[in-house]
């Protein structure tokens, strides 16, 4: 969910269609969570229907960024991971 928010705010709807697969309950209970700790701010509009957008709190940039490189070191890693993996499978069998 914070690097659904990266880019810019986004309402409750948009944030969901990005999210494929979260239950509205699971997106609101989320939301709540990341603005309690500060990392989410809420605005919501005077308007009827009231309109709500959600937008990372400098926090939450920087928790962004930092999530982002762990994407980036895990892409890379993956096929050592699974190498690692692979092996240790490996030697399981040979023990049983």
């Amino acid at each position: 969910m914070v690097c659904a928010l990266r880019r810019g705010r986004l309402r409750n709807g948009e944030l969901a269609r990005k999210l494929e697969g979260i239950t509205p309950k699971m997106l609101t209970q989320t939301l709540r969570v990341l603005e309690r700790d500060g990392l989410v701010r809420r605005e919501i509009f005077p308007v009827i229907p009231p309109r709500v957008e959600y937008e990372l709190t400098e926090l939450g940039q920087n928790l962004a960024g930092l999530l982002s490189q762990i994407r980036a070191w895990s892409e890379q890693h993956a096929p050592d991971i699974k190498d690692a993996r692979a092996r240790t499978v490996a030697r399981q069998d040979l023990v049983a």
